[in-house]
């Protein structure tokens, strides 16, 4: 299939079909007759299409940035280790850091299991659905998911490989560890969990991460007695080293403090002053405010000593950051503290009228999220939903993913836009950057 959606909403499709672009099955053509439809004139179209439906009509706007938003291509068109990592690249760090049976933590060599060893014990497997050469569809069950590369002296694990099902089995198993395997699948946990937290501690630099141009653009939209809602599912302080940058004052949760003590009631304030000079009770709103909901915790998050309260810190100084680690279980441990409040006020901002809603690298695939906001949709009439990611026509999509255009074909309020936070999405929402 040739054909390539940038746009879509139930009223507009911007598309490319081989050499030509299309605007509602209408191709695009330059105005002079010499002229050539270049793919900047269609950047521009995309723009325009964006602009119309991201517009200053909004009495509040909520971002929810997800894994793909911390990732930044590289020149061969695929993810650069060292600005972000896909959980695919992240589960190839686990098998190789596991190889050896040996682990360095804290300066310690820990015995542990190999990946392989991990899934023959906990019987790791994945089913799944493929057609076969009638168009019927049957089912598969993957056990094997360790590649041996002939070329090359390294494994590899097959795209069938899930770490999130994977992690889920490995912790459910936990509970039925030989007692002579209990301090090597310790030991393992803590490996794979190490690995998880280096692989998301990369540091902002804004010429490869353009966090600060979306908060700059976003934020002139948003009207000056509301604030900007940012809700994250990553553990990196990518959105807080780029607001700092900007002069954003971010409210997270935590209160104003030596050192800050996490408490949900912070996001309801507004930072105001007096009008001097004025008689009557005016105030005036501090520009550049936003909040920052990490529903799924940080790198910079401690428990106390006492275990009472949740501490932030400087990202150097974290031993266990307070973190929900990928598993299909997030859901109960959404249930938790500090996650059950920053999931109410998420749910509670969805439910505001005239709200826009823009994700960014959220694939849908987080079931927890993804229901809470396909429910939104479809009981608030005034929620707007922008779903931007790298591709939005997926071979295989998620149930989640493909409810979203369905509901966008039934004439719900939702356009999905082919971009990503480091590369187009800023210039399609009107930034400053060359096509």
């Amino acid at each position: 299939m040739s054909k390539k959606y940038y746009f879509k909403s139930s009223k507009l499709s911007l598309y490319k079909d081989k050499d030509k672009y299309f605007k509602n099955d209408e191709e695009l053509k330059a105005e002079g007759e010499s002229e050539e439809y270049t793919e900047i004139k269609f950047d521009k179209e995309i723009k325009n299409a964006v602009s119309s439906w991201v517009n200053n009509r909004f009495d509040n706007i909520v971002c929810l940035i997800g894994a793909g938003a911390s990732v930044v291509q590289g020149e061969d068109g695929y993810p650069d280790k060292q600005y972000g990592q896909t959980v695919q690249m992240i589960a190839d760090e686990v098998l190789f850091s596991l190889k050896n049976k040996k682990y360095v933590l804290d300066k310690n060599e820990l015995e542990v299991f190999t990946l392989e060893e991990l899934i023959t014990k906990i019987k790791y497997k994945e089913v799944i659905s493929k057609k076969d050469s009638t168009g019927e569809e049957k089912q598969e069950v993957i056990k094997n998911f360790i590649i041996n590369q002939d070329k090359e002296p390294v494994e590899k694990l097959s795209n069938n490989f899930n770490l999130e099902n994977f992690l889920s089995v490995f912790l459910s198993y936990e509970k039925f560890v030989p007692e002579e395997d209990e301090e090597k699948f310790g030991n393992s946990r803590k490996a794979i969990f190490q690995e998880i937290i280096k692989a998301t501690s990369y540091e902002y630099t804004s010429d490869k991460f353009y966090h600060a141009k979306f908060l700059n653009i976003l934020s002139k939209l948003v009207k000056k007695e509301q604030k900007l809602n940012i809700v994250t599912t990553n553990y990196d302080t990518l959105l807080e080293d780029s607001a700092n940058a900007e002069g954003f004052t971010v409210l997270d949760g935590f209160k104003f403090a030596q050192l800050p003590i996490f408490d949900a009631s912070m996001f309801d304030w507004h930072l105001i002053k007096d009008v001097p000079n004025v008689k009557t009770q005016e105030v005036e709103y501090m520009s550049k405010v936003i909040n920052l909901l990490k529903i799924h915790g940080s790198l910079t998050w401690e428990l106390s000593p006492t275990g009472k309260n949740i501490l932030r810190k400087s990202k150097g100084n974290v031993t266990n950051p307070v973190m929900v680690f990928p598993s299909s279980d997030k859901y109960a441990q959404s249930y938790q503290e500090p996650y059950f409040e920053l999931f109410a006020k998420f749910q509670e901002l969805l439910k505001r009228s005239n709200t826009l809603l823009i994700t960014s690298g959220f694939s849908f695939a987080d079931n927890h999220i993804s229901r809470m906001i396909l429910q939104a949709v479809k009981s608030n009439g005034s929620l707007h939903v922008l779903a931007t990611d790298y591709d939005i026509e997926p071979n295989e999509p998620n149930e989640n993913w493909s409810e979203l255009v369905k509901m966008q074909e039934k004439d719900y309020q939702i356009a999905l836009l082919k971009a990503t936070m480091n590369d187009k999405l800023t210039g399609y929402l009107g930034g400053d950057n060359e096509y």
